[in-house]
């Protein structure tokens, strides 16, 4: 079994995981209704996925 010789830093320990970074999801322009949806989903406005409707949205009447 692997046992380190001498203690780790506080620096170091710190640096290993400095570059963990969280990534911007991927936005893309739905292609019935042109607002930005997240790639690969049902878009939230219109209810369209690949030309096709999947659910449908609920509107509120005014």
């Amino acid at each position: 079994m692997a046992v380190p010789k001498h203690k780790a830093s506080k620096k170091q320990t710190n640096s290993r995981f400095a570059n963990w970074k969280v990534a911007k999801p991927s936005v893309s322009e739905c292609p019935q209704c042109h607002e930005p949806k997240q790639q690969h989903r049902i878009c939230s406005h219109c209810g369209y996925y690949d030309g096709v409707q999947k659910i449908e949205i609920k509107t509120e009447k005014e």
